[in-house]
């Protein structure tokens, strides 16, 4: 069985770590019997009244287990790591489904309406129904991004996995052969249609991030040289688009000038 917990917003605009990490780093506090499959990245709107930290992303671990009672630990787990690492003054979002959850195709729509509209709490709780979700600080809002990256994560067409296997032990040149051993099919995206052979080479640039494509790590690859391929996602310089939005900015203003503290209660859908 293949269980997902979504995280968003457990960082600050000075913090030194984002979502990504934190959600990678949850590999070390996995429960017995849980085997971590990957984390994806999930994109979501960037739009100028949505605020987030750089890129608006969240990030999904996905494990598999053959233990259908591991659900109560694996939250657990979650909150602990949440509260253990995410910087404070963010606004921690938590959500925990599995792949035989009823509800699941509400959660896939409401990630697919996250990369294209604003959306709101309440929806996020509506979308999860009967599955956990849940705020650990601030405002809460993180809940609206670890659910959508659950949903899309499922829906499995979206997002780059930032862990898989071996994917960061791998040279900066690869064959695919060894690319397909570790379960990471490449697929070239050339406009004559050419099909990479086992022998060849592929160039990573030290920076090898495959797409969630059909619910499986697939590395889109276009040709260089004979032989010779590079992958066609590139790591972004630091100073490129990762500006803060402006309702963050507007938001962290509004409190640097408020005497009173932020509201740090909890919204939380869960069916117990």
């Amino acid at each position: 069985m293949r269980v997902y917990l979504g995280f968003d917003d457990t960082d600050t605009v000075e913090s030194d770590r984002g979502t990504g990490k934190l959600a990678r780093w949850f590999e070390d506090v996995v429960p017995e019997g849980c085997d971590l499959w990957g984390v994806v990245r999930q994109q979501l709107l960037i739009h100028p009244d949505i605020p987030y930290t750089s890129h608006n992303s969240s990030a999904c671990v996905v494990l598999e287990t053959g233990d259908r009672g591991v659900g109560r630990e694996l939250i657990s787990a979650a909150v602990q790591h949440v509260e253990e690492h995410a910087v404070e003054g963010s606004d921690p979002g938590i959500c925990v489904a599995h792949e035989e959850d009823p509800n699941l195709a509400d959660l896939v729509a409401f990630g697919r309406a996250c990369t294209t509209r604003m959306v709101t709490q309440n929806e996020a709780l509506m979308a999860a129904k009967g599955m956990h979700l849940s705020g650990h600080g601030g405002s809460n809002d993180g809940i609206i991004g670890a659910a959508a990256a659950v949903g899309l994560t499922a829906y499995g067409w979206g997002g780059r996995f930032i862990e898989f296997g071996r994917l960061r032990a791998l040279p900066d040149r690869v064959s695919v052969l060894e690319l397909e051993t570790s379960n990471i099919l490449v697929v070239s995206v050339d406009r004559d249609g050419k099909v990479p052979a086992p022998d060849h080479v592929i160039l990573t640039g030290g920076w090898l991030r495959p797409r969630l494509w059909g619910g499986r790590a697939v590395l889109s690859v276009i040709p260089r040289t004979d032989g010779v391929w590079e992958c066609l996602d590139k790591k972004r310089k630091k100073d490129s688009g990762d500006a803060v939005s402006p309702a963050l900015l507007s938001r962290e203003r509004q409190l640097g000038a408020s005497d009173s503290a932020p509201d740090h209660s909890s919204r939380t859908s869960d069916p117990s």
